[in-house]
């Protein structure tokens, strides 16, 4: 039976930010049931970030509209949502869009700042959570690793990412407009995940040099001591000494309210997380100005046209190569399945050679010349099946092969593993780069 990969996408777009907030806690709980509950879909993987939503499926057969509304419910259900809110919220991609629409989230072309890379890391790790609640299939391996391929090379041969932009970066360059000396500011950062590392390393490049660390989960004197900061112990005593708190945490909860906050005193506070760290009743208390993500991505730059279209048309090549290596290996059971009729024949002819031909060497020599002739007559079916597949006709090569030989491709495996890609035969080397900005987990 057929296969066929589908998404069902929300981001900064198309849906509010309180949905995506939503989604970012329940979708992932929601792939593992997704699959195993449903009789359409053979695979999901779901990637929930700050700022977007995305599930690809593999399914069998062409019963789109099911496998659409079983996802919406179990989702909808994990995030406490309505279905049809969520129905209203999403888009529905299919055939080359699924491609076209991964290979560009994954290089940072559909982000809110266009260019960032930690998007890249939350891909992979999407893939690696499937792997782990079992709901990959072949085909969506294949989909997910040529992805993170492409997005390596977007980011190697573009100057897509070069500035180093992120939302981090995003969100410091909006408070500068309002901080007259970063060395002289005091700043409270709030969380200790990679996210708040990249925080300190773009606050330390505007010279900022008092910073303080607050940790929920009660990291922050192993985090300061890693950073050289200074490690505070209680977040309200810490927020009333500083001009500037930035909050980076998982919390599904937030973590600053009003009453945390001085009326009447001057603060810029940063809300990076998603779900909200900061509760947005914290923006009505006089002399607070709130970034939140939602104020952050209305002020996303314009993107550098050249280095956006040059990455975008690095995806296209590689969204071609893609599919033409798909619409390929479409004939390759079918391949597989007449090579080996043809090699069963070869065998027999050649133990019937031994049985009437006592002599070894002749039978050696039958034996090569038997072999090369079946080389050089599967030579062109071989040729022929990737032209057919690569123009979009490998039904008729499969036609062929049953009406002439009875042939007929064998059942795909039901669980099929990993296919590393051409591209890909060596391990990547992880960098910095790769690795999502996280907060920690409260």
């Amino acid at each position: 039976m057929e296969h066929v990969l589908i998404c069902l996408t929300a981001s900064h777009r198309n849906a509010s930010f309180d949905l995506l907030e939503r989604l970012s806690i329940g979708a992932p709980t929601a792939a593992s049931r997704l699959v195993t509950d449903s009789d359409v879909l053979d695979g999901a993987v779901v990637l929930a970030t700050c700022n977007r939503f995305e599930a690809y499926l593999d399914i069998a057969g062409d019963d789109r509209d099911s496998a659409v509304s079983a996802t919406v419910d179990a989702v909808a259900a994990a995030s406490d949502l309505a279905p049809a809110e969520l129905r209203d919220s999403v888009r529905v991609l299919g055939g080359k869009d699924v491609v076209q629409h991964l290979f560009a989230v994954s290089s940072g072309l559909e982000s809110v700042v266009v260019g960032e890379t930690e998007i890249s890391g939350q891909v992979r790790r999407s893939l690696e959570d499937a792997r782990s609640n079992g709901t990959t299939t072949s085909d969506l391996e294949r989909l997910f690793q040529e992805a993170a391929h492409t997005s390596r090379g977007v980011k190697t041969r573009t100057r897509i990412g070069a500035a180093g932009r992120s939302l981090v970066r995003l969100g410091l360059q909006l408070a500068s407009s309002r901080v007259t000396d970063w060395a002289e500011t005091r700043v409270l950062l709030v969380g200790t995940g990679s996210y708040a590392a990249t925080t300190i390393a773009a606050l330390r490049d505007r010279g900022a040099v008092n910073i303080q660390v607050f940790s929920p989960s009660g990291r922050a004197a192993w985090f300061a001591a890693k950073h050289d900061l200074v490690a505070a112990r209680d977040l309200r005593q810490a927020i009333g000494s500083s001009d500037v708190v930035i909050t980076c945490t998982s919390s599904e909860v937030p973590v600053v309210a009003p009453a945390d906050l001085d009326d009447g005193i001057r603060r810029i506070v940063i809300d990076l997380g998603l779900p909200r760290n900061v509760d947005p009743a914290a923006a009505g208390v006089d002399g607070v100005e709130l970034l939140d993500l939602e104020t952050i991505s209305i002020h996303a730059p314009i993107s550098e046209l050249n280095a956006e279209s040059e990455a975008r048309a690095m995806v296209d090549d590689a969204v071609s190569r893609f599919r033409a290596q798909a619409l390929e290996q479409s004939t390759t059971p079918a391949l597989v399945a007449f090579r080996k009729h043809v090699f069963d024949i070869l065998d027999d002819e050649i133990e019937r050679a031994k049985r009437r031909d006592p002599d070894p060497e002749s039978v050696e020599q039958t034996e090569r010349a038997l072999r090369h002739l079946v080389g050089v007559l599967l030579h062109r079916p071989s040729v022929r099946a990737r032209e057919l597949g690569r123009a979009g006709r490998g039904e008729e090569f499969v036609g062929a092969l049953d009406a002439l030989y009875g042939v007929q491709p064998a059942p795909e495996a039901e669980v099929p593993s990993p296919v590393v890609p051409l591209a890909e035969r060596t391990a990547p080397v992880r960098d910095d780069a790769d690795r999502t900005d996280e907060a920690d987990a409260s």
